[in-house]
């Protein structure tokens, strides 16, 4: 098993931020109809930062990880970063290839921030943003 399948489990087994914060700034769930995963991320926002991050979620290991591991990168960004971030940057994270199905496991954490964040409801994941 190579280092990106071990951050990938590790990050699965014992996810980072989990549980929901209350009260909190922001407050968005979505769910991947393809395959039934859901994810909740919420977030509190002092002086423009991102000063805390929770999140919950049921799904497989990719969907999952991923929200643990796009809240260790976005704690401590102002929102214009956290909004500027990418699906090239979250697929750096995980560092593995995906097919069309599991590309949208991994970017539903990114999907949620957007979404909660900016009201992006246009936001698709072939978006370059």
């Amino acid at each position: 098993m190579d280092m990106y399948h071990e951050a990938i489990l590790e990050h699965y087994r014992q996810p980072r931020n989990w549980g929901v914060l209350q009260p909190c700034d922001i407050d968005h769930e979505e769910k991947n109809p393809l395959c039934g995963d859901r994810l909740r991320l919420t977030v509190r926002v002092r002086d423009n930062h991102i000063a805390e991050i929770g999140w919950s979620g049921e799904g497989c290991a990719i969907s999952q990880a991923t929200a643990s591991m796009l809240g260790e990168i976005i704690l401590g960004k102002t929102l214009e970063e956290a909004r500027q971030l990418t699906k090239e940057d979250v697929l750096d994270l995980i560092g593995i290839s995906l097919g069309p199905v599991r590309l949208k496991c991994a970017l539903l954490s990114l999907k949620v921030l957007k979404v909660g964040a900016y009201g992006l409801a246009g936001w698709q994941e072939d978006d370059s943003r």
